[in-house]
């Protein structure tokens, strides 16, 4: 099984052949498409031989819709896959890996953030995901990894959206489910009129949304209705975040990596014990470092720093948490700048933390905990930390993105 969750098969020259929908030890009959990499994406005609670890798909939409890729795979060996590639990453960064590697695993029903593409196509509405590696839109009914609470919102918005003006193309749709309701981004190619404000605005009271907000034609969101304050709990912190914030995809998998995480901390905690974190965003980590140790927070994106800031402030936090606005990309704090704390934690984009780590790794900081959602790059970057002397402590996998090929993980690098 490839990395992106499609089966692998060979021709008689060694040429891989990438084929979804398949899984390990299937005899398939498979018709290459195109050249992709090293090999040829191609599709299946016929599965001739099936493996026994193949499974019913509970999802009417698996196959079209890219969302999941996995659904047909029993879930002991997509578990033992899935954590593999996390450990295949590590031990080719040169560590060595526990095993078993301790899982924690995702559930149905738990997603609580939703990108929606919207296509006007015909007179009607479509909204869903996109079909795998497409552009089209595949139109969703319903989805089985999606929170109940955003579930029951699919066919309302289909409605809603058919018949706003500002959508005369294209749209995307960003629902967070906040403690205080599902918080939603409209993004349109067009702007809005009154009519579809008012639409919007009777849309929140009826489904009782908290905010609803909009970026017309690429402008920046603006607050369309607010019935009350979009707020969540990020460790008892009480943060409001900005429209279309990033959110950890599930609860429960945000409280997996918190835990995970607080493992790093020194072992012995002083009054001015100061811990670097880098990718705070709203502060789904600092609020829960902060609890033990003062944190130093960087972020690149201006609107979380507020977010972040507002909720420090008003949580009387000040003497505990500083936060910055800093892109860690063309500014990463240097050797000089990170010696000075006795921990580093970072929870970087999905292209990892290529510009920090070297200097991360320079400064000689006594523990980096390094939250991740993309083995490969976790895999390139732990292996500047073991060229500098750093041991792998603990690593913990988190599956929030059932089904897919992607997932979360936690690693608390020690250095000596």
């Amino acid at each position: 099984m490839g990395s992106e969750g499609d089966g692998v098969g060979r021709l008689a020259d060694g040429t891989p052949l990438y084929v979804p929908l398949t899984l390990p030890g299937e005899q398939v009959m498979a018709r290459p498409l195109r050249s992709i990499g090293d090999g040829w994406a191609s599709e299946a005609e016929a599965i001739e031989e099936r493996s026994e670890a193949r499974v019913e798909p509970p999802c009417r939409h698996f196959g079209r819709c890219g969302g999941c890729v996995l659904q047909h795979w029993r879930d002991a060996e997509y578990r033992t896959w899935k954590a593999g590639l996390l450990s295949f990453a590590l031990r080719q960064a040169g560590f060595d890996v526990p095993e078993p590697l301790p899982f924690h695993p995702g559930l149905p029903g738990e997603r609580r953030r939703i990108d929606f593409a919207v296509r006007r196509a015909g007179g009607r509405i479509i909204l869903g995901l996109h079909g795998p590696r497409s552009a089209e839109v595949i139109d969703l009914t319903d989805c089985l990894v999606l929170h109940p609470a955003l579930m029951a919102l699919i066919t309302p918005l289909r409605s809603l959206l058919s018949g706003l003006r500002a959508v005369k193309r294209e749209a995307s749709l960003v629902v967070n489910l906040l403690d205080s309701g599902p918080d939603m981004l409209l993004r349109t190619d067009a702007v809005l009129n009154l009519d579809d404000r008012n639409a919007l605005t009777a849309f929140a009271h009826r489904y009782d949304l908290p905010r609803i907000s909009c970026a017309e034609a690429g402008a920046a969101p603006e607050t369309i209705c607010m019935l009350r304050p979009p707020v969540t709990s990020l460790s008892g912190v009480t943060v409001r975040p900005p429209p279309g914030a990033f959110l950890q995809a599930t609860a429960a998998g945000e409280a997996a990596i918190v835990q995970a995480v607080l493992q790093g901390l020194p072992a012995r905690i002083f009054n001015k014990t100061r811990v670097a974190e880098l990718y705070s965003g709203c502060g789904t980590l600092t609020f829960a470092l902060a609890a033990a140790v003062r944190v130093s927070a960087f972020e690149g994106d201006a609107v979380a720093v507020a977010a972040l800031k507002q909720a420090v402030n008003q949580g009387g936090l000040s003497g505990r948490i500083e936060a910055t606005h800093r892109d860690l990309a063309r500014q990463p704090l240097s050797a000089k700048e990170l010696a000075g704390f006795a921990g580093v934690v970072l929870d970087p984009p999905h292209a990892g933390a290529a510009a920090p780590i070297g200097q991360i790794a320079a400064a000689g900081v006594p523990v980096v905990v390094y939250v991740n959602c993309n083995p490969a790059t976790l895999g390139r970057d732990a292996r500047v930390l073991r060229g500098a002397g750093y041991r792998l402590e603990h690593v913990q996998a988190i599956d929030q993105f059932l089904w897919s090929a992607r997932l979360e993980s936690v690693c608390i690098f020690r250095r000596g």
